[in-house]
């Protein structure tokens, strides 16, 4: 019955970590609910994982969407092709920086749902209206026959409790710059955006039982069809054939090492030898195809680079020119770098001038597709001490007693304040919280399916398009970057 659901990625509104919407979700006995923050996909990844790792929850993908902070419509994703569509669409508007229209597109693999307000609008297929429990008495004598089945429960979850619900508060109080008693209801959610107790909310829908029915036969529909398990999700050839790539990297390494040994290496040959069947065998013949490619192209254009990482541990790398560190030499092991046992990806870390790697990253969206190749992106969170600063404006202090609450000297002297503690119990609150979207120092993804099947992209004023999660989701998700430094 959950359509509109919001972790903390619906940045500075909602509270709760997947971790705890999942955990709040199955200790109310919720089977099914949809993931929809607003204005991206962040956690829609996360969730669908973390769902199935749980066991009790059937996850649904979805996203919210805004303009100037209202509710526009809520897209609900039907597969992962509805997903796609739902991420095409924000991120069209995201990366030509348009406003998102009053109506949605319609969609073929996903559904909307429009706020009761939309009433008396002509309604698609694929489209509904979500009504609150408060609202019902504007069905009263008042249901015909043309919106009856395009009725569906709408109750928000945006925080677990009271608690979370004044954080909530402060959190929209630091988004608008102002302080808390200034912040309109219209700018927070409501304190009843939660999560009901079992049966709860069916008692409120007692007397239209028809709402009920369309709200379940709509999440009946949906099946989030992601493959399961950890899989791959990197380009998977540089040639458009895997059999075609062992043997083009077998060619240029070998054609390296006589450019770095010359003929009668015996050791390095036997090295080399032994890193190609571990490359191929782990399925990383495209990676360090693509790999060289950028090099390659960089040095063509008189560029110098620094090849770092564990990959300097690879002879097969050295021989590829992509580092100019020599581990016969060094006495550096390979299997630091990659082994048969190690899951994680190899390790790159590619350094150009400030003034060329810019075009180094032009030319890798330019060769491998704007539609499989995004920037890493990276989250902020509320962590360090400024945001004690931030918590102080808007109770209102002044300057002179913020600037005393941030100094550390001061720290003992304000131990027994009161306004202090109350600071650093808000603080604590809001610890690890995410805070801002933002990028990779250097991460490159290219992908083997379009990358919108996974994220949105944002367009920050770097002017590349960026996923809306971090590193350590695109691990967990099959993405392996290629670090352009």
């Amino acid at each position: 019955m959950y359509l509109n659901v919001h972790s903390w990625y619906s940045l500075r509104y909602g509270t709760m970590s997947v971790d705890k919407l999942i955990e709040e979700a199955e200790g109310r006995g919720i089977t099914r609910m949809v993931l929809t923050d607003i204005n991206n996909s962040t956690g829609v990844m996360e969730f669908i994982r973390k769902c199935r790792k749980s066991g009790g929850i059937e996850p649904i993908g979805g996203i919210e969407f805004r303009r100037d902070k209202k509710l526009l419509y809520i897209g609900i994703a039907r597969s992962k092709e509805g997903m796609k569509e739902l991420n095409d669409f924000l991120t069209e508007h995201n990366l030509a920086k348009k406003e998102l229209p009053d109506r949605s597109p319609l969609f073929v693999h996903a559904f909307i749902v429009y706020p009761f307000s939309m009433h008396g609008h002509p309604l698609g297929p694929n489209e509904f209206l979500g009504i609150r429990a408060d609202e019902l008495h504007l069905l009263y004598k008042n249901v015909t026959e043309d919106i009856k089945d395009k009725l569906l429960v709408l109750q928000p979850v945006f925080v677990s409790n009271r608690i979370e619900y004044r954080l909530h508060e402060y959190l929209r109080a630091i988004d608008l710059n102002t302080v808390l008693s200034k912040v309109a209801a219209e700018d927070r959610c409501r304190e009843t955006d939660q999560f009901l107790m079992p049966g709860e909310l069916e008692a409120k829908f007692a007397k239209y039982p028809f709402i009920l029915d369309n709200t379940r036969r709509l999440l009946d529909q949906c099946r989030m069809d992601y493959p399961e398990g950890k899989i791959k999700l990197n380009r998977k050839t540089f040639t458009g054939n895997r059999k075609d790539d062992t043997a083009l990297l077998e060619k240029l390494a070998w054609e390296g090492m006589l450019y770095r040994y010359g003929k009668n290496n015996k050791e390095a040959q036997k090295r080399l030898k032994y890193e190609l069947k571990v490359i191929n065998a782990l399925d990383f013949c495209s990676y360090f195809l693509i790999t060289w490619d950028i090099i390659r192209y960089s040095m063509s254009r008189g560029y110098y680079h620094v090849g770092r990482g564990s990959g300097a541990n690879s002879i097969a790398a050295y021989c590829l020119r992509i580092t100019d560190v020599d581990p016969i030499e060094l006495d550096l092991y390979f299997e630091r770098f990659l082994n048969e046992q190690r899951t994680s990806a190899p390790d790159f870390d590619l350094d150009f001038s400030w003034d060329e790697r810019e075009d180094v990253q032009d030319y890798i969206f330019k060769r491998y597709g704007s539609t499989h190749t995004a920037l890493l992106g990276t989250m902020t969170t509320f962590r360090d001490r400024s945001v004690i600063r931030e918590i102080g404006k808007v109770m209102g202090l002044p300057k002179a007693e913020i600037d005393s609450f941030t100094d550390r000297s001061k720290e003992r002297q304000n131990r027994d304040n009161e306004t202090f503690k109350k600071i650093l119990a808000v603080h604590a609150l809001m610890s690890d919280m995410p805070n801002q979207r933002s990028i990779h120092a250097g991460g490159v993804l290219v992908s083997e399916e379009p990358i919108t099947y996974y994220t949105a992209l944002d367009l920050p004023p770097k002017g590349m398009p960026v996923v809306q999660w971090d590193m350590y989701e695109a691990e967990d998700i099959g993405y392996d970057k290629y670090d352009i430094l």
